[in-house]
Formats: C-alpha cells, structure tokens, sequence
C-alpha cells in the first residue's frame, strides 16, 4: 500500500503561513535589523539536559566518516556573528531537536531568533510584544499585555516561593500535581510545576512574559545584578503554550564554560549522551560578545494562535512522520 503523500496542512494554511513569515521579515526591515543565515550541520551539540541535539554522519570516501550534529537553535552561530563585529541581526530558520513529539512539538519546526545590541531586557520583550502584534493581527491587539516575575507567578498559582521553599515541600507539591518520579533535584521539580501546573494557565486572553527564572536555570543568561538568585531571563506564554524564550546574553566566557560543564555532569548523572563543547562560541565570547538581548519564538505554534489550531501537525506541511 502507498503511503500517505499529501500534506497535512491546507492551501488555505500554507497561505497563512507565508503571510506570517512576511510580516515578520517586515517588522525586522523597518528596524534595521539583518537578516543571516548559518549552518543547520555544527561540529558540536548542545549541552542543555532538556534538549537533545540529532546526530548526523557524513560518509567520506577519502577517510573515516564523521559525526556532525544538527543544530538546535541558530545561537551559539549568530553569537559567533556578533563577536565578529555584526550588528543587530536576526534568522528564519528549521530546527531539530531529538525526543520532542507532541500536540506542539515536531522534531523538525521553524524558530524566529534574533539579537539586538545594547538594549535592556525589558526594551526585547516590549519588542517581542510588537511582533507578536503584528503577526497575529487582527486576533491579537485586544489582548492585554501581563509582565510577572517567576516567583511571583509561583506565589499566585500555589503559594509557593521557589527561591526559598523547601525540597520536601516542592517535592510534596510535585507529587500533589501528578509527578511519579521518587526523587528529583530541585530543578526538576521546579521545571515539572511549571510545566505541568503553571505554564498553562498562563497568558489566558493575553501575553504574559514571566522573567527571572532561577540562577540555576538561567543557561546562556546573565544574572540579575540586585538579585543573583535569578536570571536575566524571560518566557512568553499566550493560551497556556509557552512561545518565546529570552536571555540577557551571557558574555563571559568561564562563567559559560563552567555551566557547559555542569550541564555535562548533570547528563551523565541521568544517563544522557555527553559528548564536547562547543568550542568555536566558547572562543568568541572570549574575544568579547557586545551586550546584547537575544530571544527565540516559536514560528509554528504563533501560527497556530493565529489560526486557532489545536495541533502543530495542522499548521505544518509534513510533520516528522511525513517528512
């Protein structure tokens, strides 16, 4: 039997899609911000226990073959841009990431990130803000626009005080929301009730950005001067569904490294691939990253709040299993 050929979403959908893409490349133009291009092959993966890079072996008739990764995200390559001496810059791009299958997860999906240079963290959301605006009018200008801090977010949603509570207490709230894991770090536990209990209650009928995220989940993040507890670091939710991720970029090369490192140790700890780290971005934030703010949206899940999908396989031409 022939299998499935067609395309799961609609003429009508397609349509949509490159009416968003437009809008964005649009709204990136009247700012002066370039658009670039890098490499979806990279010589190294990433080292986020949440996040798993796809390998991929390239044959060579001459020698030996080799494994290259795919990239996760266009980060650590626009940074090395930036380093380089690029100004304002942004991408359009697909992305694979391993293990992520879902209502709004697809292997492969489009990710819109971008990095300006010598603007605040608030300046970036104010602008995420516009482009979500844009992209999702006329559906989206009557929503209201929310900014919550994380622990004020874990306060209101249940009582609780993420930088202080105890482990016993996060472990205990955990289990209350449905974790069946015995043991967990406090990461872990904090992570699964965001995601499980908080994340989709958040930005109901409007665009809530929470940020400082704790000091250890703060990844490629600096830390809040006034507070190190926590990171120059937001997320955006609209209708329950997490669409953005944003950082005061972290420039100094040890402290990066030392996360890299940690991160490592933390994947061995639970049995994951530890390969490398990336070396060329560890380089050039040590010839020196400019202060900069960076942020990754979700193409596809914006695109389906704009259209009202349920599903990411509705929004997209062929998901992972007909790719």
């Amino acid at each position: 039997m022939t299998a499935d050929w067609r395309p799961t979403a609609s003429a009508a959908m397609l349509k949509r899609r490159a009416d968003l893409l437009s809008r964005a490349r649009a709204f990136f133009a009247e700012r002066g911000v370039l658009e670039v291009d890098t490499p979806l092959v990279v010589n190294a993966p990433v080292t986020d226990v949440h996040i798993h890079s796809a390998r991929v072996l390239f044959e060579d008739g001459a020698g030996p073959s080799r494994t290259y990764f795919l990239h996760t995200s266009p980060e650590y390559a626009m940074k090395r841009l930036l380093a380089a001496g690029a100004a304002d810059i942004y991408q359009i791009c697909h992305v694979i990431r391993a293990r992520e299958r879902g209502r709004l997860h697809n292997a492969e999906f489009t990710l819109i990130e971008w990095y300006r240079r010598g603007i605040s963290l608030d300046a970036l959301m104010e602008e995420v803000d516009a482009l979500l605006r844009r992209m999702l009018a006329p559906a989206g200008p009557q929503r209201p626009t929310e900014r919550i801090s994380y622990r004020q977010v874990f306060l209101r949603e249940l009582a609780i005080d993420p930088f202080s509570v105890s482990l016993a207490a996060l472990a205990q709230a955990a289990r209350a929301a449905g974790l069946a894991a015995e043991t967990s770090t406090r990461d872990e536990l904090l992570e699964f009730l965001m995601g499980a209990r908080i994340g989709p209650q958040l930005g109901r009928g409007r665009l809530t950005f929470v940020y400082g995220y704790p000091a250890s989940q703060a990844a490629l993040a600096r830390l809040q001067p006034a507070e190190p507890r926590a990171a120059e670091r937001f997320e955006l939710y609209c209708e329950g569904v997490e669409l953005a991720n944003g950082f005061h970029e972290l420039a100094d090369a040890g402290e990066q490294r030392a996360r890299f490192e940690g991160d490592l140790a933390e994947r061995r700890r639970l049995g994951l691939r530890a390969a490398g780290l990336d070396e060329r971005l560890l380089g050039a934030l040590e010839a020196g990253l400019p202060d900069c703010c960076g942020v990754a949206l979700g193409f596809d899940r914006t695109l389906m709040l704009a259209a009202g999908a349920e599903c990411i396989d509705d929004v997209l031409p062929f998901p992972i299993e007909r790719a």
